[in-house]
């Protein structure tokens, strides 16, 4: 079913569509970028092999993609639950995106499809109550694991970018897009999601007499006390602000790690995290994609030897950027709306999801009834 933001962004583009005035061609342009930009890269790419798959599987059975027929949506959803050609049935999450992606598309070819068509509605409740299972989530790296994942990596510039990956990501509570999408500075490029701001510790004088000399360029504000990182996000839920503080050790604090980057990567402007040239070692100037994130958790929680009692097929399963963010809320003993808004969670029970074994049964209703 479609949302408000959906009618929105759809009107938007029919209204571009419509601006064939040569006054209008400039804003037509504007409204084509920000109709697209209402959906990030991920989903626009999930979104369209959605759609070619959709589109694959009609042409197979001889069909036509329009106009939309919640009949035909109900037979090709069935038809994804099969196992066909050693291709296992795709999970009920899946299938809903695919679903998502599907009405996504008609809706941009202004052709909308009634999801809640009987025809579609009643064949994915039938799915979801034989096939439905409880969520798994990605383990939890805690923090003594993480400090074993950053002695797995190398002390050369690439050793030392995905330290400050993993220390950021994990003390931000950060999505791995979150954490590649972050720039130097503000309006610094067209594709970052946020940027850092780095506050010094505030110096204090030796002794009364003695007078600090202030740089305005490096003045530090009265309230920084030991200083720390300052993230500024463009989110899920929207803008947020995420302090990192320092830790008690250079080697395991992300502010620290993060400057050694930035210093030794000659990184001061645009993209934080940038890919590094194999031939040269040279710093790119462009981004470092999410998949990077992943991949380098699973990799060094592979290194560490964490969850060693699953077989290294099941642990590369076990771990993906999330990890780093629900070990942060699972380690972090502090309340629980605090972890909320740091993580930038609409509600409390969102949160709860991503803590891990924490808190577990202590609440004993078996005792509070008397038994």
């Amino acid at each position: 079913m479609a949302s408000r933001d959906d009618e929105v962004e759809d009107r938007g583009a029919a209204l571009a569509e419509r601006a064939s005035a040569p006054h209008l061609a400039g804003l037509s342009e504007k409204a084509r970028d920000y109709a697209r930009n209402a959906r990030s890269d991920n989903t626009r790419r999930a979104y369209d092999a959605d759609w070619r798959q959709f589109c694959a599987w009609l042409r197979r059975q001889g069909l036509d993609p329009l106009p939309p027929d919640p009949q035909t949506v109900g037979l090709y959803l069935a038809a994804c639950m099969e196992d066909l050609h050693g291709r296992p049935a795709l999970s009920v999450s899946t299938l809903e995106r695919r679903l998502a992606g599907i009405c996504w598309h008609y809706r941009q070819r202004g052709e909308p499809l009634d999801a809640s068509d009987r025809h579609i509605s009643t064949v994915l409740a039938g799915i979801r109550r034989r096939h439905g299972r409880p969520p798994t989530p990605k383990e939890a790296i805690f923090a003594d694991e993480l400090i074993a994942m950053l002695a797995t990596l190398d002390m050369d510039l690439r050793g030392l970018r995905d330290r400050a990956i993993l220390a950021v990501g994990f003390a931000g509570g950060l999505r791995r897009s979150e954490i590649v999408g972050l720039d130097c500075g503000p309006n610094q490029t067209d594709d970052g999601t946020g940027w850092i701001e780095i506050f010094r510790p505030a110096r204090r004088p030796e002794s009364e007499s003695e007078e600090v000399q202030s740089d305005p360029k490096l003045d530090v504000p009265e309230d920084a006390g030991e200083g720390g990182l300052l993230l500024t996000i463009n989110g899920k839920t929207g803008w947020r602000e995420v302090e990192v503080g320092r830790g008690a050790r250079a080697e395991t604090c992300p502010v620290a790690l993060l400057e050694t980057w930035m210093r030794l990567g000659r990184i001061s402007h645009g993209p934080l995290f940038r890919p590094i040239a194999r031939k040269n070692g040279g710093v790119s100037p462009k981004r470092l994609t999410d998949k990077h994130v992943a991949r380098l958790v699973q990799k060094t929680a592979l290194a560490a030897g964490i969850r060693g009692d699953l077989t290294e097929g099941e642990r590369r399963l076990a771990f993906s950027g999330h990890s780093l963010r629900a070990g942060l809320a699972s380690s972090a003993q502090i309340e629980e709306a605090h972890v909320q808004k740091h993580l930038g969670h609409a509600s409390p029970e969102m949160t709860r999801r991503y803590q891990r074994k924490r808190d577990r049964f202590k609440v004993n209703l078996t005792k509070a009834a008397g038994l």
